[in-house]
């Protein structure tokens, strides 16, 4: 009977303890959830303050919260009286298999990071890699997400964009327009240039001086090519990036209609046939 008292009486003071640990666990918990959460929005509101890119905001809020909410659980199984350094341990021979794993994934983790971090472009720039161009719509960890000019999704990953080349047509303020025109023999070459050179200066789009400190220079033009069937201008005209495209399209479109009224050829592969008799 005495025992029986005995292991009544420690079962009830084990109890009682295991009680107000758990008590201290979720008072800790939900302390430490407010914590966390005051934090989060105090470091997201200095971030938006000192201006820090969105794709980088977003990946430091995840790994801020992700580090807090890992020592609220080491502090609530440390109150509850369970070994840490037991769960430290299995959490690292979990990280060891799992990086094992997944590799490829952790180098898409890593490219995420250094690209956020080194910014070789950002959202909203039109780059080209691996094969695709198009618009950046979203810098995930793993992934860049573009979108092309017929509006499709295309997404990479980001060890290949990390490790290998790009072309980012958005970097600089200012990009150079090169289109070629062809005109048969025998056209005067000097009217030719004068036409596409009075399309380059009407065009409002199309920078007419050099820009200090920039490899800016005015409207060229001049002879690129004499081929099979006739000869080739080149022209080069510089403009802001955003408008690379509406240069590229009024110089061929205006171009066009300009030699075209005045009426002249343009050159098109012909075959000459020369039939003898025997």
């Amino acid at each position: 009977m005495d025992n029986i008292l005995t292991n009544y009486a420690t079962l009830k003071v084990m109890a009682t303890a295991l009680c107000y640990k758990l008590v201290a666990a979720i008072i800790v918990y939900i302390i430490g959830k407010w914590i966390i959460e005051k934090v989060c929005n105090v470091c997201t509101k200095m971030m938006n303050k000192k201006g820090v890119d969105n794709s980088l905001q977003g990946f430091l809020e995840s790994i801020i919260k992700v580090c807090l909410w890992l020592c609220l659980i080491i502090a609530i199984i440390n109150i509850l009286g369970i070994d840490t350094a037991a769960f430290i341990g299995l959490f690292a021979g979990a990280g060891v298999a799992i990086g094992m794993a997944m590799s490829g994934t952790l180098g898409n983790f890593a490219g995420g990071v250094m690209i956020i971090l080194f910014k070789p472009y950002k959202v909203g720039d039109y780059i080209a890699a691996q094969g695709y161009e198009g618009i950046v719509k979203e810098i995930q960890i793993f992934n860049t997400v573009l979108v092309t000019t017929d509006n499709k999704t295309i997404i990479i990953p980001n060890g290949g964009l990390s490790t290998g080349s790009l072309i980012n047509y958005s970097k600089q303020p200012y990009r150079r327009v090169d289109v070629n025109f062809d005109f048969c023999y025998g056209t005067d070459y000097e009217t030719v240039r004068e036409a596409i050179e009075k399309v380059q200066n009407e065009c409002p789009l199309i920078i007419k001086e050099p820009i200090k400190d920039e490899p800016v220079a005015g409207p060229w033009q001049g002879l690129a090519d004499m081929g099979e069937s006739g000869c080739t201008i080149a022209t080069r005209s510089w403009c802001k990036s955003a408008d690379y495209w509406a240069v590229m399209g009024y110089m061929k479109y205006e171009v066009y209609q300009q030699l075209r009224n005045s009426g002249f050829m343009f050159p098109f592969n012909k075959l000459d046939v020369t039939i003898t008799k025997e």
